[in-house]
């Protein structure tokens, strides 16, 4: 008890608090021996993954004055789900005919990420105490959903959040991760690749896509943030010719029979990753399938990147499309995107999907990088009207989900 009394929760402050949590951040990452090892560098910025966001908050955990465990969380408005919305129009008779069409159903949702105690001090309820002080902030703040992602294989996560927060298991979305080789990649060339401004993308995604799960309703902030380099859209050959796009109002009006898009957003200028633990062996074995691949371009190989000294990812968001060939416009965006990045300097380019999304197969990726995530919610308000939705925590899955790339 003493021990527990001992404990003080409270914000994290910049100027004293930063070498502390970095401190932390090495403890819980150091991976057994002989086995690898994911390390993150923050750049000296522990709240560097959820700045972004409309509102966030991070926690330290003291004891004993010595920091031992923090918590990061976010709060934004998304869509939760969807109604029909009946409009009038107006005919040549004298009577006004009426359409339906799918409006999204938004809600206030909090993200927990970075929830961290030291090894010599877990089992102690630090944790537990850390979630139920965010929550709290969580709720003073509107918050009607927190939700967060964690392995299948973190048991003790997934235990601490289903048995003792109260949260359950609600999506299992797929992260996709493709190596950046010392090669470019070659782009269909039955594919056109556009380059949208900020305000155009921002109109194809709130006319096509707001209706998807988790859609952000700030999608402006996230367009016109730095950290976003672009968004892209792929269209069949032959659609526009050099220099005639008119613009996305044009493209909605009469859009092609298939197209895709998806947007950048440069994970490096926020942290970096870093494996460690592989043997020095497959270490030079990598490495010389990247001087291989240097040497010899045009063959195309497929080379292993430096990833055992700290590398930059880039992440794929708000992919879609439509049409029957909306996969190979995707594939093309992919290819388009791998040289981005390796003109960047990254190592990797991840996305991550529902693991029902159709789009999925035109997004290449090495199945040993790939893996399952799990979403876990829960309902944080109990005093409102479940609306046209009804609890979010029970709905069925939907084929797709806009995944937010500052919570990447």
């Amino acid at each position: 008890m003493e021990g527990e009394r001992a404990i003080v929760v409270r914000e994290f402050d910049s100027s004293k608090d930063v070498v502390g949590v970095e401190e932390v951040e090495r403890s819980c990452e150091a991976g057994p021996s002989g086995k690898l090892s994911l390390f993150t560098d923050l750049l000296g910025d522990p709240i560097c993954r959820v700045r972004n966001s409309p509102a966030f908050l991070m926690l330290v955990a003291e004891l004993g004055g010595e920091i031992v465990g923090m918590i990061r969380g976010c709060i934004k408005t998304v869509t939760c789900g969807k109604k029909l919305s009946r409009q009038m129009k107006c005919s040549s008779s004298s009577s006004n005919d009426s359409t339906t069409k799918p409006v999204p159903v938004y809600t206030k949702a909090a993200y927990i990420l970075g929830l961290r105690v030291s090894p010599p001090h877990r089992r102690m309820g630090i944790g537990l105490k850390l979630v139920n002080r965010i929550e709290e902030w969580f709720r003073q703040n509107g918050a009607e959903y927190a939700y967060l992602a964690t392995e299948n294989e973190n048991q003790a996560s997934v235990k601490l959040f289903t048995d003792k927060c109260g949260y359950s298991k609600f999506r299992t979305p797929y992260i996709l991760v493709n190596p950046v080789f010392a090669h470019r990649v070659s782009v269909s060339n039955r594919a056109t690749v556009i380059k949208l401004a900020p305000r155009e993308a921002e109109i194809l995604y709130r006319l096509r896509f707001s209706t998807t799960e988790f859609f952000p309703r700030d999608i402006d902030s996230v367009l016109n943030n730095k950290l976003s380099l672009g968004t892209f859209l792929a269209v069949p050959r032959g659609t526009y010719r050099p220099h005639s796009w008119s613009g996305v109002d044009s493209f909605l009006s009469d859009p092609p029979e298939s197209w895709a898009i998806l947007s950048v957003w440069n994970c490096k200028d926020a942290y970096t990753l870093e494996i460690r633990g592989l043997s020095r062996v497959k270490r030079t074995f990598a490495k010389t399938t990247r001087v291989a691949d240097k040497l010899l371009p045009f063959l195309r190989l497929p080379s292993i990147p430096d990833v055992f000294r700290p590398f930059g990812v880039h992440f794929l968001y708000g992919l879609g499309g439509e049409g029957p060939r909306a996969a190979q416009m995707v594939k093309a965006l992919c290819g388009y995107a791998h040289n981005l990045a390796k003109e960047r300097g990254c190592a990797v380019v991840a996305a991550e999907v529902s693991s029902c999304e159709p789009l999925r197969l035109g997004i290449p990726c090495w199945k040993m990088l790939s893996f399952n995530d799990l979403w876990c919610i829960k309902r944080l308000q109990t005093d409102y009207s479940d609306g046209s939705v009804g609890d979010w925590t029970k709905s069925p899955s939907d084929l797709s989900i806009f995944v937010d790339p500052r919570e990447f």
